[in-house]
């Protein structure tokens, strides 16, 4: 039977260290691939990766059994991304988090957001990916890669960027319009557009 990661904590904290280690297995690729998709960087994202799993063991007395523990360990990664993030560039750090939230496209209509969403299956190309991502802020960036590579729903995703939900759907919605428009730019001009997806 497998055990759920509530009970592998539990077990953990009742001094099986084969429960921490079953941990590290089940999240070890999933939260390197995520970093390096932030990072682009194959060496950071291994020391991310470390610094995760030795703040997971750290502060594990601290997980609420309440909450799912995909979404407490993917907070971790995503502090810890954003804190390589913050010195590694020029650019001030406030505007990765910008929480603003402008709403100007809450009121598309949900077919628009589905056709939009449906590019992403288009998109199988590698480079394409790389050079649509790289065309988002740092949180947009993060929202993509927790709700289409790793799965979490866009609740979730709030939860773990400490977001509002509203936010993190308005933001979805926008840069999956701001997709939808370049793609369709692409397969017309067959060229990538070069516009830049606003950093907020």
């Amino acid at each position: 039977m497998v055990k759920t990661d509530q009970q592998l904590v539990r077990e953990f904290l009742g001094g099986d260290e084969a429960a921490l280690t079953a941990l590290v297995e089940k999240y070890l690729k999933p939260i390197y691939n995520f970093t390096y998709q932030l990072t682009r960087d194959e060496s950071a994202s291994q020391d991310i990766t470390q610094d995760v799993f030795v703040k997971m063991w750290r502060n594990m007395q601290r997980f609420d059994e309440n909450k799912k523990f995909s979404t407490w360990i993917f907070a971790i990664a995503k502090n810890t991304a954003y804190d390589y993030l913050k010195k590694k560039r020029t650019l001030p750090f406030a505007a990765f988090e910008s929480l603003d939230g402008i709403n100007i496209l809450e009121n598309i209509e949900d077919e628009e957001i589905l056709h939009s969403e449906n590019l992403l299956q288009k998109i199988d190309n590698a480079t394409d990916a790389k050079k649509f991502l790289e065309t988002l802020s740092p949180q947009l960036q993060t929202i993509f890669l927790l709700h289409h590579q790793q799965g979490f729903s866009l609740v979730e995703i709030a939860e773990i960027l400490g977001t509002p939900t509203n936010t993190i759907k308005s933001k979805y919605r926008r840069a999956l319009m701001f997709l939808r428009g370049n793609y369709s730019s692409k397969n017309t001009n067959n060229k990538v557009a070069s516009e830049t997806f606003p950093v907020s």
